[in-house]
């Protein structure tokens, strides 16, 4: 059997829309976050890292979304991507380059209201020094890239695949940003959320 250990709010909710799309029987085991958002500490009895996703199948545990992903697809899909160097290339990166740019925002913002009541004007202009230099720079490039990629494709391996499943989180997380003129992006979410299975999914805290 199966077994998806789904931590609530994470990217492990991308494990089970893939295996809706298989099609395949499974069981969550299902896992809150503590008061402070970070994962607890049973996930660490199932893979030393004990961080979601999790996915044990025939009693070996597997982490990391794509490697989950992949071993999916190898062990249980039926064709190959049409368009296998793009589909490589969109697993990799989602996780590679653009979902690092949002977790480093999201630990900048942390920093400020850690540090000593004093010392914040100080803390606070450093990391907006450092968004403004280095990240919004950064993803900003990223955003073009990825916006003119779907003005030209519906999907990003030329049909739907796992790289579509592996990249709609970081761009879910993109399209939060309302200030962005990203309407081919929000037309891609849309034709996901379309789908089936996405739907399905959704009855699992798939946010």
């Amino acid at each position: 059997m199966i077994v998806i250990h789904h931590l609530e709010k994470s990217r492990s909710s991308r494990i089970i829309w893939a295996l809706e799309e298989l099609g395949l029987d499974y069981k969550i085991e299902f896992y809150k976050r503590s008061p402070t958002f970070v994962a607890p500490p049973e996930l660490k009895k199932i893979h030393p890292l004990g961080k979601a996703p999790i996915l044990t199948d025939d009693g070996v545990a597997y982490a990391e979304s794509g490697a989950i992903l992949e071993y999916l697809r190898l062990q249980y899909g039926h064709t190959q991507p049409k368009n296998i160097h793009q589909y490589n290339f969109w697993l990799h990166y989602a996780e590679g380059s653009l979902m690092p740019l949002f977790v480093f925002k999201l630990v900048l913002g942390l920093v400020t209201p850690k540090v000593p009541f004093l010392i914040r004007p100080v803390a606070q202009k450093i990391t907006q020094g450092i968004e403004q230099s280095f990240i919004e720079p950064r993803l900003k490039d990223h955003i073009e890239y990825v916006e003119h990629f779907l003005g030209e494709h519906e999907y990003m391996a030329d049909e739907f695949s796992f790289a579509d499943i592996q990249m709609a989180f970081p761009l879910k997380v993109l399209s939060t940003r309302t200030q962005l003129d990203i309407p081919n992006i929000l037309n891609y979410l849309k034709r996901l959320e379309e789908r089936p299975a996405y739907r399905r999914a959704q009855r699992h805290d798939i946010d």
